[in-house]
């Protein structure tokens, strides 16, 4: 199993991996262990800086050889206080990130 390592923001927000975009999702998607995926620090650093697409596709190929990368082109990055509950939604590929407190629960 590979070290989860995490991107963050001045040590309060965490870099979350999401691929909006219809068609395929991201960690959604994942075959392996979605958190790798979600939380890459190395691909989140890349998006951030705006990498080519095509040297995005080697470093997520080398890292993930095994998973499906349609969403890359899609990847975006979201930034989540630290401790913050949430989980990653997906319809039809878009990922949507949805927040623990924003979830009504109704009571029978």
């Amino acid at each position: 199993m590979k070290k989860l390592t995490k991107q963050f923001d001045e040590g309060i927000h965490v870099a979350v991996l999401v691929s909006p975009g219809f068609g395929a999702g991201w960690s959604t998607w994942a075959s392996g262990d979605a958190d790798e995926l979600l939380f890459d620090a190395d691909i989140a650093q890349a998006v951030l800086d705006g990498m080519d697409s095509g040297d995005l596709e080697l470093l997520a190929k080398g890292k993930y050889p095994k998973e499906f990368l349609g969403a890359l082109d899609d990847l975006e990055v979201r930034w989540i206080k630290q401790g913050t509950e949430f989980i990653v939604e997906e319809y039809d590929g878009s990922e949507n990130i949805r927040y623990k407190d924003s979830i009504i629960w109704s009571v029978a």
